[in-house]
């Protein structure tokens, strides 16, 4: 514990800094495991940015600022990422996302502190808890929604940011070793390089689609055409304005404002948007209406794939069967299998390999007794 707390902590901003670091880290370390995790910016500007790094190898910890080094300045801390066997996060997909975003880039070998503890039968998993119960240290909630792009960065935004990494590689110890004794490391780890796996492959909406926003399913093709000129409308003021869609005007505001347009209702704008913005609106309408009826947004079907035919007899049956299973491990039910992955396997118009493939091998090793 004292070694955690005494660490030394470097910030870095600049090229020559971050190169230090790493030559002096190459000196004292085995490059066994590391730790990562990131702050970034979504709350405050338009465009979701990676704003922290941060860093911890046994001894040192380092928070790393990519806003004023740049990402192209990072590419000796990629290297050095990547000559770590192993590299620890908690709840890594969002930090697997930016790093994805960024540099075109994540670590080889990611293990996830959050899964550790969900197949260790953790209820609550969040860091903040797990660091409480194992190490009775209490981490600040002021620092979760502040501003990370802003600079300076304050004493608490530090401190905060330096116990994110700081425990990390200390606590995958630990659950490994519980893991372990439990005979549930295989689980661990084929779980951690799905989850990877799963946000690599993620695809996002298509340009033709980020403006369908949720609940624009009850539009006809007209209220979809009018919500697509609104969206597009409020991207520029947004983009404009360097501010994040939701507290500039949020989804429900557009979808009411395309119901209305499509009813051939007057929009009345917020009273609160400025004038500028009003009379680009007005623009934005203007020219939605001259657009004829063929050139109006098709309807999507609802879901990927057919409808799912469902036998809800052996759907029970599966589920009470994953429950049992799951009380008898200790753990979460969903840990062992989502609702959508028991509705896939009691789909009778489904093929088999389509069936088991929303499981990971030790989930489907768990679960074939309740499958016949």
């Amino acid at each position: 514990m004292g070694s955690l707390e005494s660490a030394s902590e470097t910030y870095i901003d600049d090229p020559a800094t971050l190169s230090r670091f790493i030559e002096e880290a190459e000196r004292s370390i085995d490059f066994s495991s590391c730790a990562i995790d990131t702050e970034a910016d979504s709350m405050h500007s338009y465009e979701t940015k990676l704003c922290l790094i941060q860093f911890a190898v046994p001894g040192a910890l380092a928070i790393i600022d990519p806003l004023t080094i740049g990402a192209e300045g990072l590419g000796d801390f990629v290297r050095f990422v990547d000559r770590f066997d192993v590299v620890w996060m908690h709840g890594a997909d969002y930090d697997i996302s930016l790093f994805n975003a960024t540099f075109a880039w994540v670590p080889r070998s990611i293990l996830d502190t959050q899964v550790a503890a969900r197949l260790l039968g953790v209820g609550k998993f969040g860091l903040a808890n797990l660091l409480e119960d194992e190490y009775a240290v209490k981490l600040s909630k002021q620092s979760q929604k502040a501003d990370w792009s802003r600079r300076p960065l304050s004493a608490k935004m530090l401190e905060y940011a330096y116990n994110d990494v700081r425990y990390l590689i200390d606590l995958g110890g630990k659950y490994l070793s519980r893991l372990g004794a439990l005979g549930r490391l295989e689980w661990f780890y084929e779980s951690c390089r799905a989850a990877q796996e799963s946000v690599l492959n993620r695809s996002g909406k298509s340009e033709d689609d980020v403006w369908r926003v949720n609940g624009c399913g009850r539009l006809s093709p007209k209220g979809l055409h009018f919500l697509k000129h609104l969206w597009l409308w409020r991207d520029e003021e947004c983009r404009r304005l360097d501010r994040p869609a939701f507290k500039f005007l949020g989804n429900q505001e557009i979808l009411t404002m395309a119901e209305h347009l499509e009813a051939g209702k007057r929009v009345n704008p917020p009273h609160y948007l400025r004038p500028g913005p009003v009379r680009r609106l007005h623009e934005a309408i203007e020219a939605a209406h001259l657009v004829g009826p063929r050139d109006y947004p098709v309807k999507h079907r609802r879901g990927d794939g057919p409808r799912l035919e469902i036998d809800e007899n052996h759907l029970e049956r599966i589920r009470r069967y994953r429950d049992g299973k799951a009380a008898e491990l200790g753990i979460e039910p969903t840990v062992l299998a989502t609702r959508f992955a028991m509705e896939r396997l009691a789909a009778t118009n489904l093929p088999e390999t389509d069936k088991t493939g929303s499981l990971l091998n030790w989930q489907r090793d768990l679960l074939g007794p309740g499958l016949s």
